[in-house]
């Protein structure tokens, strides 16, 4: 898949976003963070471990998620992320003095 492709989801950036800032988390700490539900999330993360992105460790019966950052994808898409942040906030009008 498409570094774009990956992107066009703004679930999944949540998630990568979510997962660059504290490394790692659990499934429904991820759900909780990027303000989803569990079958929203659940699909992209299945989405984002097929392309290598992240990895899965299992813990007894807790699934949990980090960034899989030996993977050059992954760190395009996070160079795309702040990239992407930074326009974002380069748009937001300027407040008035």
């Amino acid at each position: 898949m498409d570094l774009d492709m990956i992107l066009a989801s703004s679930c999944r950036r949540k998630i990568l976003k979510v997962l660059s800032e504290i490394g790692r988390a659990n499934v429904m700490e991820l759900v909780r963070r990027v303000n989803s539900t569990y079958s929203q999330v659940n699909p992209n993360l299945q989405i984002l471990r097929e392309e290598g992105i992240i990895f899965d460790e299992r813990f007894g019966r807790m699934r949990t998620i980090r960034l899989n950052r030996e993977n050059p994808k992954t760190a395009r898409l996070l160079q795309a992320l702040k990239i992407l942040e930074m326009l974002k906030t380069d748009r937001k009008p300027a407040k008035p003095a």
